[in-house]
């Protein structure tokens, strides 16, 4: 088919559509619909993939951490798994001093609670609630940069060794304490006690807006040991040299905590060793759910739109019948017709599909800008992959009545009426 016969196809196909709008434009709702929603979730998606990515690469590439109990596990753990030992204090420089793969090993405490006991940190009548409280060592920050200081600095050995009652917190509780005022060298009442703030963290709202370095407290080890000598779980962050793989790192830190443990040759680890990258396996888990739900959401909205392209095809070549019999009696081609009658179904299927990315674009935009939590972008990919599904869709369900249009007989085709 020459050009010249395509784009008068196409002409005709556009001026039947627009001839017929309503019905049209209930035919391509389904389009629109299934559409709408692959580039919505895309976006979002993709957005928060990157999001995670940045996350993850926060807590530092060469960094992961021991732990007793597994990280983002929902639910409680077995018995087994709850009657494990604690980690000890003396865990982390041994750690630094057996594996050669080592740069940094530091000990970490945390005081998390979400019930009726929370810690409360005051400064004259201002007040932060529910805040999270964790024993640190000069280290930390090094170990894990995501926690670097803004103002001020972090605790020093000299803190450490003397149990100093002094604290690094985040900025959101500078913001809530010290609105108008530099926060360093003030006395704050952390859970009652007094402590001096020696810094402020760099701004780190969290992930989601929640869990971030912003609503942290940062104090020495051993005063958080002295202060809250009922809490034991003891975590150790980390970091592996820079000629060193990760995995090299994670590999001797294994083989030094099972002989320190006295874990039997053949017996399970009764630790963990988590890397960063669980937040991108758990993400992972959960947008893969996400996306099957879309998938089928969309193919249901794609069958409905499809179905409707195929039937609106099918009347159109009733109510033409004796349009094609007079241009099979002046010379058209079976392939004339089915290719005018297919052009008539993509372009149909293909309005819808760019109505659909419009859509999808718009949500992903209005998302990002109402909840910036949440960056949905929108990728080339998936336009892409919009444009192809709705020609694909045009293409399938437009075929059968298109092939039907060809086969017609000219003769009975004009004495249709």
């Amino acid at each position: 088919m020459t050009r010249n016969a395509l784009r008068e196809n196409l002409l005709v196909a556009l001026d039947t559509l627009n001839s017929r709008k309503l019905r049209s434009g209930l035919t391509i709702l389904g389009i629109v619909i299934g559409v709408t929603s692959v580039i919505t979730v895309a976006s979002i998606i993709d957005g928060l993939n990157g999001y995670i990515q940045a996350r993850v690469q926060s807590f530092g590439s060469k960094t992961f951490f021991v732990t007793r109990l597994p990280a983002g596990r929902f639910g409680r753990p077995p018995e087994k798994i709850r009657l494990r030992k604690y980690l000890q204090l003396g865990d982390a420089p041994f750690i630094k001093e057996t594996c050669p793969s080592v740069a940094l090993a530091t000990t970490l405490m945390n005081r998390i609670n979400f019930g009726e006991q929370t810690d409360t940190i005051w400064y004259g009548s201002a007040h932060v609630e529910r805040l999270f409280v964790r024993g640190v060592e000069p280290d930390y920050g090094r170990v894990i940069p995501l926690f670097s200081v803004a103002q001020g600095r972090f605790v020093s050995a000299y803190d450490l060794e003397h149990a100093r009652s002094v604290v690094v917190i985040g900025a959101a509780i500078a913001d809530s304490l010290f609105p108008h005022v530099d926060p360093v060298g003030k006395t704050v009442r952390l859970n009652g006690r007094p402590y001096e703030v020696i810094g402020v963290f760099d701004r780190d709202p969290g992930l989601f807006g929640g869990f971030g370095v912003d609503i942290f407290a940062c104090i020495p080890l051993t005063n958080f040991h002295k202060n809250f000598p009922n809490i034991h779980e003891v975590a150790v962050a980390v970091m592996a040299q820079d000629e060193a793989s990760l995995g090299q790192a994670r590999n001797e830190v294994i083989e030094t905590m099972r002989r320190r443990r006295r874990v039997p040759y053949r017996g399970e680890n009764d630790f963990e060793v988590v890397d960063p990258d669980f937040l991108s396996n758990l993400w992972n888990q959960l947008t893969g759910a996400l996306a099957l739900l879309t998938g089928i959401i969309s193919s249901i909205g794609l069958l409905v739109g499809g179905i409707g392209v195929m039937n609106i095809m099918l009347i159109s070549v009733t109510e033409r019948t004796a349009e094609i019999g007079i241009r099979k009696a002046i010379g058209a081609r079976a392939a004339d017709i089915r290719v005018q009658f297919l052009l008539e179904a993509v372009t149909l299927s293909s309005i819808g599909g760019f109505i659909g990315i419009v859509l999808g674009a718009l949500i992903a935009f209005t998302v990002r800008t109402l909840v910036p939590s949440i960056p949905a972008s929108l990728s080339l990919i998936w336009v892409s992959l919009g444009i192809l599904i709705s020609l694909s869709v045009g293409l399938f369900f437009g075929y059968y009545p298109a092939s039907r249009a060809a086969k017609l007989d000219p003769i009975v085709c004009l004495r249709y009426e």
